[in-house]
């Protein structure tokens, strides 16, 4: 067992829970699983254990990276373990496949760890992918719960999922009606999951169920959201009663000590209020070629200040990136316009690898952000007060899209997608001056700002998703007091 946050093992007397949380591969799953973390350490004095599943070698040795996100600032309560990195060979396995075969292969590790603990877990937290070891939890009468990186709307899709007649569903994806979801807005056949295409005897279909089921069965649903931001699907989701729901979000990474390079800082510190359109698909998502050069072309034409995050390009994976943690390369003129560079150094920045996001959309001359719509992103761009340029790759995002441009008020979406698929750049140059420079930026601005107050009022002592967190708090505590009185 690697640690990277050595800690001392609380009294036998402890009358504190210890909660262990299981975060899957990738980025998207880490961040809110370590945010909450040390939000139940320092808010509830708890005793934390966090195992990280990785899926390469990168991944699990980059212990840099996972202790900036993780901080410092835990009280000697808060572990961090990695889990063996599991080498899933073949080229034609998908994203999804990995993570799901590599989250099995995990849970011996996982079962025996638990069992050589002084102070057995009280509660285990999964992700998504992570159900799997919900049995364990049961194996040493732990309360079970689901952490949803993702929000409400797409728990309300996810958990009805079973119950929809499938020829509901094939007649969605073959007639392209939208789905109705009871009480919530219907999901849009364009912005649909693809895993409602599959056949239904698919094992990916089936597993998609499975994970459905086994997650109406938890003693409940943990979700990075807010009552305020999403009051429509959080009750109808309440007034299902298939399981008890608790909106604990925002969980975004708090700015402090800054860890961008100097570089960085110093260009945007010399940038103007709120000019700069910060560029990034996440720490997964990648365009092809040709996507590339209109992106560059398009940010060009814009004659607006930018950041770009440009990894380099894969064709046909949208998600190319999405389990290397971080990793990236120097070398970006070979996919990017000659001459791109050079044109464009006094109002740009090109960056080859991941950043830390909180940072830069915290900076005041970020005016607007282009993104994946990853929910990881954007709550981070929510509760900076950015407003967005929707722009969804792959899973659930356009689905967040939709949310964000036409239910929230926090983005304006990318549309002239042409049949290959490609963004011209002259619709990126319209979405960058919409946001930046026109009246409907300005609007969106203020509407982000609105949302910013709201996320910072949740959080606060006694607002929604304090209280929240609180409730889950006392469950715990409670369960712990009995079986302690049954020792």
């Amino acid at each position: 067992m690697s640690k990277l946050v050595v800690t001392n093992q609380p009294s036998m007397e402890s009358t504190k829970p210890h909660i262990a949380l299981l975060a899957s591969p990738g980025m998207g799953h880490l961040i809110p699983v370590l945010e909450l973390a040390k939000r139940l350490v320092s808010h509830q004095s708890f005793k934390v254990t966090v195992f990280v599943v990785a899926i390469d070698h990168a991944s699990i040795t980059n212990t840099q990276l996972l202790q900036s996100l993780a901080g410092s600032e835990d009280d000697g309560l808060l572990d961090i373990v990695l889990v063996p990195f599991v080498d899933i060979v073949g080229s034609d396995v998908t994203m999804v496949e990995k993570i799901v075969e590599t989250m099995r292969r995990s849970l011996s590790f996982l079962r025996t760890e638990i069992s050589k603990m002084k102070i057995l877990p009280t509660a285990l937290v999964v992700d998504l992918f992570g159900t799997g070891a919900l049995g364990i939890a049961d194996e040493f009468n732990m309360l079970k719960f689901v952490l949803i990186a993702s929000n409400a709307w797409f728990i309300a899709v996810t958990l009805w999922t079973s119950e929809i007649d499938r020829k509901e569903i094939d007649d969605h994806v073959k007639n392209r009606t939208p789905l109705n979801i009871p009480g919530c807005r219907p999901l849009k056949f364009e912005d649909t999951f693809q895993v409602f295409s599959m056949d239904p005897n698919d094992p990916s279909y089936q597993n998609y169920i499975e994970t459905c089921i086994t997650m109406s069965l938890t003693d409940g649903i943990l979700v990075n959201t807010w009552d305020e931001l999403e009051p429509t699907s959080l009750k109808a989701l309440r007034d299902t009663k298939k399981v008890p729901i608790y909106p604990i979000g925002p969980l975004v990474r708090s700015v402090g000590k800054s860890v961008l390079c100097n570089e960085i800082i110093y260009w945007l510190d010399k940038q103007p209020e709120e000019s700069v359109i910060y560029v990034s698909f996440g720490s997964g998502g990648t365009l092809s070629a040709q996507q590339v050069i209109e992106l560059a072309w398009g940010l060009e034409l814009s004659q607006q200040r930018f950041v770009w995050v440009a990894r380099p390009p894969t064709e046909n994976d949208a998600a190319g990136a999405y389990l290397t943690l971080g990793n990236g390369t120097d070398d970006i003129s070979d996919y990017l316009p000659d001459g791109f560079l050079a044109r464009t150094q006094d109002r740009g920045l090109v960056v080859p690898t991941w950043l830390p996001q909180v940072e830069v959309l915290s900076h005041p001359s970020v005016g607007g952000f282009l993104t994946h719509c990853g929910w990881n992103s954007s709550m981070e761009s929510i509760v900076n007060g950015v407003p967005m340029i929707a722009w969804p790759l792959y899973a659930e995002q356009k689905m967040n899209a939709n949310l964000l441009t036409e239910d929230i008020g926090a983005s304006i979406r990318v549309t002239a997608v042409q049949l290959d698929g490609v963004v011209r750049r002259e619709e990126i140059r319209s979405m960058v001056w919409k946001i930046l420079v026109d009246d409907e930026g300005q609007n969106l601005r203020a509407r982000s700002k609105e949302l910013k107050i709201s996320a910072a009022k949740a959080l606060a002592e006694n607002g929604s998703s304090y209280s929240s967190l609180s409730q889950i708090a006392e469950i715990c505590a409670q369960h712990l007091k009995t079986m302690s009185s049954k020792a």
